[in-house]
Formats: C-alpha cells, structure tokens, sequence
C-alpha cells in the first residue's frame, strides 16, 4: 500500500500538483486493523479540506492498483499548541523564573527591578 501511495505522490508531484503530492507526504498513511481504511494524519484543518477535496483520484488509483474496491481514506487533523511567548518585561521575568527558580533569589539579593 505504501509502494502504491508514494508512486501516486512522485506522480502528482511530476505533473505539478506539489500541494496535494505534499500533503500525502507530510505523514505516513496508515491501515487500519480492519485492513480497508487507510488513516492520514495532517497538521491543520486547510490541508485536510484542500486533501479531501483532491482525495477522489488517488482513492480510484489506489483502489485499482491495490484491488480493493472497499478502500477508504480517513483524515484526522493533530493541530498542536504552539507556545506562548514571552514578549513584556514581566512575562520574560516569568518564564525566567519558570527554567531557574535562583533568578527570584538573585533579583532580591541585589534588589533589581523587572
């Protein structure tokens, strides 16, 4: 299946459709146990809708290649958190003091100001 997915992205990727040959490159697919549905992963919600827009030729080119007219591809989208930065003077005190607790030791013992 593997094969077949990567060949079908080399494929996109020659005729000029980079965004979706990237988008199925971005992660390694997955079967499920139940050995019909194949699981992608992306990072945000645009590319799942841009992939699922465009999933319809490599569903019918997997299928015939594979033999598996029951094949189906699922998406889940695993947007993480970024972190929050520290930008005024008391928010980078803050994290400071997060890492090295010692710097609040430090800031008393020599009476500096934030």
């Amino acid at each position: 299946m593997l094969l077949m997915w990567n060949k079908f992205a080399q494929r996109l990727s020659d005729t000029g459709q980079k965004i979706m040959s990237t988008y199925m490159q971005i992660n390694d697919p997955v079967v499920a146990k139940d050995g019909f549905t194949i699981e992608l992963e992306l990072p945000n919600e645009g590319s799942k809708v841009d992939f699922d827009n465009g999933k319809i030729e490599l569903l019918g080119y997997m299928r015939g290649k594979l033999h598996n007219h029951d094949i189906v591809i699922n998406t889940h989208v695993n947007e993480k958190v970024s972190k929050k930065h520290a930008f005024t003077p008391d928010e980078k005190y803050e994290k400071l003091k997060a890492i090295n607790p010692a710097v609040e030791v430090l800031r008393k013992t020599f009476d500096l100001d934030i």
